[in-house]
């Protein structure tokens, strides 16, 4: 088995390959690709497609002195297995060396560390200009697909290379036919026409930009790859080589439902069902799902709109259909669905954008301008908030709080319970005052009695009163709060003050003002960095005072890959590290 691959250590061992073989190469490559993604699971579609494209992009350049930017890259498992890092999908005791991106730290063949789209082509566009102002010769190739060219950076890019680089500069579009989901915008009929004109249509955009354009149907033949590549090799000017793929080539699974396998879990090769389950009831995600189905149904003004994540609340294809106008997706292009948010609040309709918390990072200008800035009632609700979620260093969610809740008149949420996730859901997008942010609990469900109305903007509640100790725990770490407060009550004699701080972006003066009577102590929890965080508000607060605060959070740091609570003990956030804190500080 792999008996092609495992003779590949390098770029230079796959141009020593006749064509049988390396046809034979991208079959060994997708039996490893199996091989790792049926036991840990990770991006399928995106990397099954581009197999043969990979193998003549390392057939015909010379990584890495020419220069090769994975847009996502999502899709670089191939390119890793064609550069030293096979053993990270061959042998089941070095999965963990290779992470699901690129990484420099892991190869020179690697030049960035991606998890975001859109991007490669600005990347690769600085690649050049470098190249050019050090007298370098080498290709710079930019690799972009999955729906990436609707993103609003990779059109500004684009816009760049076709008139300001007059230089070698190679964009290779992957197109796929499809994002996640399906794919929306202009932009995907406009190469779809391309594609059913095999290049030759009277309108085309990228020549329109100022950019040679060249069509090559076959994307997932080797041979064709190799001989367009050896084409554009070399050029001396911007040029969009779009080839036409098929995303999850080779597994019929995959190629029939594109979206449900452009990620997956752990899962059996025969039936292509997962091998590991996290329960069929109900859970945060579930509940946004009938949510938005019940609002849509009884209001005509509710929208949800997502930038190419409807799976952030379970929307799957039937139940999109099912919203019909009451649904947008905007494409990858999360600053335009925040600004367009802001415009049918404006209006008078009730936006709900979804999403997933590392990709909001991209509209921190919209939030602020677009919506802030004009007070206008949009609700954003974002999943993957948690430390305990999405652990590879792109996609962290930790830094959310920080970023965002300390935006004038953003409201943000974080419930900590079933009955608050969804009261504060229905108060968010009835009321018209706030524009208002929630954290999706990254916790299984619980239940709890909750308020059903917000307006009493940064009110905290106190859900057991007690003495010495008040621990503020924030969103879905009360639970973590609630056990502590358990522990100290068992271990040290006294029951502590619980409370649930509900608002993540304001504190509640009057009741912290109060706490002083009967305590001497104040913990604050929260599932974010402690930098610019919620707790650091708390000690702000009584920084003039003799009472002490200590904060428990994340620090800021790209942690990446992390098992969460082996995090949690080397931040001495267990309840048992915790207790013996109190007891030194009392």
């Amino acid at each position: 088995m792999y008996d092609i691959l495992k003779k590949v250590n390098g770029p230079e061992d796959v141009k020593k390959l006749n064509a049988e073989e390396l046809n034979i190469l991208a079959a060994d490559i997708r039996d490893a690709l199996f091989n790792r993604l049926t036991k840990i699971g990770g991006h399928f579609g995106p990397n099954f497609g581009i197999v043969e494209a990979e193998i003549a992009l390392h057939y015909v350049f010379n990584s890495p002195h020419d220069k090769f930017v994975f847009d996502v890259s999502h899709q670089s498992y191939p390119h890793k297995m064609l550069t030293g890092r096979k053993n990270g999908y061959i042998d089941d005791s070095c999965f963990k060396d290779d992470s699901g991106y690129t990484n420099p730290e892991e190869s020179e063949h690697d030049l960035f560390n991606i998890g975001h789209t859109s991007t490669s082509i600005s990347l690769a566009s600085g690649l050049v200009k470098a190249r050019d102002l050090k007298g370098g010769n080498e290709n710079v190739i930019a690799l972009i697909g999955d729906g990436s060219l609707t993103g609003g950076e990779a059109l500004e890019a684009l816009d760049f290379a076709g008139s300001e680089i007059h230089s070698n500069f190679i964009i290779i579009v992957n197109d796929n036919q499809q994002a996640i989901a399906e794919c929306h915008g202009g932009i995907c009929k406009h190469l779809d026409e391309l594609r059913k004109t095999k290049g030759s249509a009277e309108n085309n955009f990228f020549k329109t930009l100022g950019l040679d354009y060249i069509y090559e149907e076959n994307g997932n033949d080797i041979q064709a790859m190799i001989k367009v590549l050896q084409k554009v090799k070399d050029i001396d000017h911007p040029i969009v080589l779009h080839i036409n793929t098929q995303k999850g080539k080779g597994y019929k699974l995959a190629e029939d439902n594109r979206e449900a396998w452009h990620w997956c879990l752990p899962f059996d090769k025969a039936t292509g069902k997962p091998t590991i389950s996290f329960g069929s009831g109900e859970n945060y995600t579930t509940l946004a799902r009938d949510y938005i189905m019940n609002k849509a149904q009884k209001d005509k003004d509710f929208v949800v709109i997502t930038p190419a994540m409807p799976m952030t609340a379970g929307l799957t294809p039937d139940l999109r259909q099912k919203l019909g106008e009451q649904y947008v997706d905007t494409g990858i292009a999360e600053e335009h669905a925040v600004a367009m948010a802001s415009g049918i609040a404006k209006a008078g309709g009730k936006p709900l954008v979804v999403t997933n918390s590392t990709f909001i990072q991209r509209t921190y200008d919209q939030v602020s301008q677009d919506v802030c800035i004009n007070n206008n009632p949009v609700t954003i609700l974002l999943n993957y908030t948690s430390f305990d979620g999405l652990t590879d260093v792109t996609h962290l969610g930790i830094f959310t709080i920080a970023a965002f809740a300390n935006i004038p008149n953003l409201v943000m949420l974080a419930p900590s319970s079933k009955e608050e996730y969804l009261n504060m859901l229905d108060w968010a997008v009835e009321q018209n005052k706030h524009p208002v942010m929630i954290l999706i609990p990254g916790n299984e469900i619980t239940s709890r009695a909750a308020d059903k109305n917000y307006d009493a903007i940064n009110t905290f509640k106190i859900e057991q009163s007690g003495e010495k100790v008040a621990i503020l725990a924030l969103g879905d770490f009360y639970q973590r709060g609630e056990e502590l407060a358990r522990q100290v009550e068992k271990k040290l004699g006294f029951k502590p003050t619980l409370i649930n701080p509900r608002f993540a972006s304001g504190i509640d003066e009057a009741m912290l003002q109060n706490l002083p009577k009967n305590h001497q102590l104040i913990i604050t929890l929260e599932d974010g960095i402690l930098d610019g965080g919620f707790g650091q508000k708390i000690a702000a607060f009584y920084g003039a005072s003799d009472i002490k605060v200590k904060n428990y959070g994340l620090q800021k740091v790209f942690y990446d890959r992390y098992n969460p609570q082996d995090l949690l003990r080397q931040l001495g956030m267990t309840s048992e590290q915790i207790i013996e804190d109190i007891k030194k500080l009392l």
